[in-house]
């Protein structure tokens, strides 16, 4: 397992730059890791985190994008909104998670 610093801290990421510690991870570990996205987080962007770390810590799992657009009714249009280009690994990535298995 790998280390790396995010905005002056040490933590443990894999070979893709995820966070594996999740306890490494808090709102200002997401402001960081975001703005490498050059994502601005706004309430949008927290419900979707708090959704994807509560779903992690009851499953295991980190949800797939169907997944979060389900739960929260949010369309995936939008989650391509706030998370661009690839907004599965984008959020997982954020919020602290390993990548879903599955992208959809």
């Amino acid at each position: 397992m790998s280390t790396t610093t995010i905005d002056g801290r040490t933590v443990h990421v894999d070979q893709e730059g995820f966070l594996t510690e999740p306890a490494e991870w808090d709102e200002d570990m997401a402001r960081a890791l975001s703005a490498l996205l050059g994502i601005e987080l706004d309430e949008r962007h927290w419900r979707i985190l708090q959704f994807l770390r509560a779903d992690h810590a009851s499953t295991g799992e980190t949800p797939t994008l169907r997944r979060v657009s389900t739960s929260l009714q949010v369309p995936m249009k939008e989650l391509f909104q706030l998370f661009p280009t690839k907004p599965a690994k984008k959020m997982a990535y954020v919020a602290g998670l390993p990548k879903p298995r599955g992208c959809v």
